[in-house]
């Protein structure tokens, strides 16, 4: 349960410490006193929204403060291990907003994470206002109203969870469809482009080769003419180098018999005729290899005609074309990846559908069930709420529900079923929609109702009505106080009201007010002794000016 709540720098509170108390908490006082704003502020622990236009004006950060006390739900305790936040029977709840707009929020201590916090907020505090009266308005809620009745909610959950997986792989198999479409609609191109690259048979190096002959084969008259003029002269022709040359080495070679000195250079004209004579041989031999071949010349300009192509077509170098072939041969064998991935992909959608159509079928005959329930519970406690004689029904929408939305495009994330909440508060009227003939006074009943129904099933431990006197007044306040007091033997109950009849059955009250201080209104809450809770129970009863009738008349209230 609640224990305390502290609020600091909030609109127009300065700074409040509330202690509650367990069973029926009344706060009361004039309009405008701020009673909405602690419920607001009590809204930013639940994850509420929060924006810096909350934080009161010259202040640069506003905080909201809340300790829990052993709370006893099985689902919190799940929540607080699935997200790490340590808990030893007591839980402490901070929240601060900054001008700048930051939040920072703990839990026992731990830094956590609006998202944590929302998670968090449906289990420690049920919060009923006329935002709340308004979705009972809409029929897209009832549904959910139903299934947490019947305790389906989880349920109902985990078919949507499917569902939502469901959708995802739909999404998968459009976008794998998609990228096959367009291989396919390139595939006859890659196996061509892969055909003419690998008919090019294109060997490693092989242009620069090519380029090498082609030089050769384009000026083979030229160098068969130096080739063979050198030749001649250095071995061939009368007076070639190589025959002066041997003739000085004779010479030489006498010399050298005349004076040893002369050797070295006899040794060294000696190696240059050994070498002349080598170059003259490999002259002549080069001129046999010379070709002189106009075909073949012709042929290596096709080949490199053929590999030049190939380069524009493909990439800058032939290195670059096969890459390229690689490429495309990947993208082949992908394609035959991705048919087999959609193959699977689409037999794991079927036996998704399957078990989304089994779950749906069942939660539905489930809901189906627990709607009669669902109708006597309610019809029993509006009856208690001064509304006699009111028929409450559950209308399935047969439509887009049962054998007909089994057609698998008619399931939605919660089933096959859409309901609608249908009322007759009169005898003889017919049954019509809820959002339609439903009067304020009585749609605080029926939420009264359905939260004290839903009470007994759920595991909230703390539960406030904010203003659940609108549109009541009289004996129907009276048994909606009493409803309140019979509620509160079981859940710590918040209760915001201007009525006497249901402030007069709480076992706390609090006074909400505000005072002039320093120049500035802040909002003030007290805690009223028995004789504080008279006077207030008279002036709800006869206004401003408390008359000794009034006090009387909330002594006998209060007794």
């Amino acid at each position: 349960m609640l224990v305390q709540l502290s609020i600091s720098d909030f609109a127009i509170i300065k700074h409040l410490e509330i202690s509650f108390g367990k069973g029926l908490n009344i706060l009361s006082g004039e309009t405008g006193a701020g009673k909405s704003i602690i419920i607001n502020a009590m809204n930013l622990i639940l994850g509420g929204r929060a924006s810096s236009d909350l934080i009161r004006s010259g202040c640069k950060e506003a905080r909201v403060e809340a300790l829990f006390a052993s709370p006893k739900s099985r689902h919190l305790s799940n929540v607080l291990s699935e997200i790490g936040i340590p808990f030893d029977g007591e839980l402490l709840i901070k929240r601060s907003i900054h001008l700048e707009g930051r939040n920072r929020i703990s839990i026992n201590g731990s830094i956590a994470t609006l998202q944590m916090l929302s998670r968090m907020g449906p289990v420690l505090v049920s919060i009923s206002g006329q935002h709340e009266h308004q979705l009972l308005l809409r029929p897209e809620t009832h549904l959910y109203l139903l299934d947490e009745f019947g305790g389906l909610s989880e349920e109902r959950r985990q078919l949507n969870g499917i569902f939502n997986r469901n959708e995802e792989m739909g999404k998968e198999i459009r976008l794998l469809e998609e990228e096959i479409r367009q291989v396919e609609q390139g595939q006859e191109l890659a196996r061509f482009q892969i055909q003419e690259i690998e008919q090019a048979g294109i060997s490693p190096g092989e242009e620069s080769s090519l380029m090498e002959e082609k030089r050769r084969l384009q000026h083979a008259g030229e160098l068969m003419e130096i080739v063979s003029e050198g030749y001649q002269c250095l071995y061939e022709t009368d007076g070639s180098v190589f025959s002066t040359v041997s003739q000085w080495e004779k010479r030489l070679d006498k010399g050298a018999e005349l004076d040893p000195t002369l050797e070295p250079m006899r040794d060294c004209i000696s190696d240059i005729r050994v070498k002349v004579e080598d170059v003259s041989f490999s002259l002549r031999d080069f001129q046999k290899r010379i070709p002189l071949d106009p075909r073949r010349l012709e042929e290596v300009v096709e080949r490199l005609d053929l590999l030049h192509k190939l380069k524009r077509k493909y990439g800058a170098t032939l290195d670059d074309v096969m890459q390229f072939k690689e490429m495309a041969c990947t993208r082949l064998i992908d394609l035959a990846e991705r048919r087999k991935k959609l193959e699977e992909l689409e037999k794991r959608r079927q036996e998704v559908e399957r078990e989304i159509q089994s779950r749906a079928r069942s939660l539905s005959e489930k809901r189906k069930k627990v709607a009669g329930e669902l109708e006597a519970a309610v019809e029993k406690e509006v009856d208690q709420l001064h509304m006699p004689e009111t028929r409450f029904r559950v209308k399935f929408h047969e439509e887009e529900s049962g054998k007909a939305a089994e057609r698998f495009g008619r399931i939605h994330g919660d089933g096959f079923d859409q309901v609608e909440f249908m009322i007759s508060p009169n005898v003889g009227e017919e049954l019509r929609p809820l959002s339609r003939i439903a009067s304020g006074g009585e749609l605080s009943r029926i939420m009264l109702g359905l939260k004290t129904i839903l009470a007994e099933t759920g595991s909230v431990e703390t539960l406030v009505f904010d203003e659940v006197d609108s549109g009541i007044g009289g004996a129907a306040a009276e048994v909606v106080g009493e409803k309140l007091q019979s509620l509160a033997k079981y859940h710590q109950i918040l209760c915001i009201t201007h009525l006497p009849q249901i402030a007069s059955q709480g076992e706390t009250h609090f006074l909400v007010g505000k005072k002039v201080a320093g120049g500035r209104t802040e909002t003030v809450i007290t805690a009223l002794d028995p004789e504080g809770r008279v006077r207030e129970i008279a002036r709800l009863l006869g206004g401003r000016r408390i008359t000794p009738q009034a006090l009387a008349h909330a002594r006998e209230m209060l007794r």
